[in-house]
């Protein structure tokens, strides 16, 4: 089945060209041309990628996005504008959009985008998929091979991770290949953005990280202060939702103010 996209932009002739744009490469494409419609659609629907303008009637892009993530947090989100500047593209990496284009756009370097975004996600599920059907199989395992181990007092032995895929810190288990997280013994599900957040931590666990050196090494980003530490805030948001008992009163993701984040592991509180 071909993925499903949904266009929001009031600009007519640009929606529909979009719209012929995408249709013609394979996908299925719905167009709406008020924040107010795409709400909607995407509450009655199922899509793949929206791609949102900035410069919108009643409610702008971002706003919109923002009102997105609170029942769609996953979903990839590109953002398009005829007016560029800094503040709307570090808002819209805080609002977690995949990426950011300035009209007019290049088609076949558009179309390059949103077919990797689409199979980034397409590979992440089928990882997913995988990791959740692998651990019900040594759970499986485990039961079987419990009562023989009791009788022989004989334990398992641990096989060694490998060290270039694999980083354990503590509760902490990365799967970098993979980019799943084991937490405490439980699968934690992070966006892949976010997931690089954490590995970012916990290489420098217990020390902080700053702001710029957490969004260079994280995003590939270099930017001031004041621009990373806006962009970050929202990747800790995720991190802080995903492994805090209560994220209101953090106890493994802590700020240092006016520097950065840290991670704190269980031998390191």
């Amino acid at each position: 089945m071909s993925a499903s996209i949904l266009i929001l932009d009031d600009d007519e002739n640009f929606r529909r060209t979009l719209a012929f744009v995408l249709k013609r490469a394979g996908y299925s494409v719905t167009t709406a041309d008020h924040p107010k419609d795409a709400v909607e659609t995407l509450m009655s629907g199922t899509f793949d990628l929206a791609i949102l303008d900035i410069k919108m009637p009643d409610m702008d892009g971002l706003s919109l996005l923002a009102e997105i993530r609170k029942t769609h947090p996953y979903l990839p989100v590109l953002i398009l504008t005829g007016f560029a500047g800094l503040d709307s593209a570090v808002e819209a990496m805080r609002l977690h959009a995949r990426d950011y284009f300035i009209k007019p756009i290049d088609p076949a370097i558009f179309l390059e985008r949103v077919q990797k975004i689409l199979d980034e996600e397409e590979t992440n599920k089928r990882r997913t998929t995988i990791l959740s059907q692998m651990r019900t199989l040594l759970d499986e395992l485990e039961k079987i091979d419990k009562p023989s181990q009791k009788e022989d007092g004989v334990k398992p032995s641990m096989v060694p991770m490998d060290s270039s895929r694999f980083i354990q810190k503590d509760d902490f288990i990365l799967d970098l290949k993979a980019q799943q997280v084991e937490f405490r013994g439980r699968a934690i599900s992070l966006p892949p953005s976010t997931f690089n957040y954490l590995v970012t931590l916990i290489r420098h666990s217990p020390r902080p990280v700053s702001y710029e050196a957490l969004v260079m090494e994280a995003q590939g980003y270099s930017l001031a202060a004041r621009e990373a530490r806006a962009i970050s805030r929202w990747q800790i948001y995720q991190l802080r939702h995903a492994m805090e008992p209560d994220p209101d009163h953090p106890m493994l993701v802590m700020t240092v103010r006016n520097i950065g984040y840290r991670l704190i592991t269980s031998t390191n509180k």
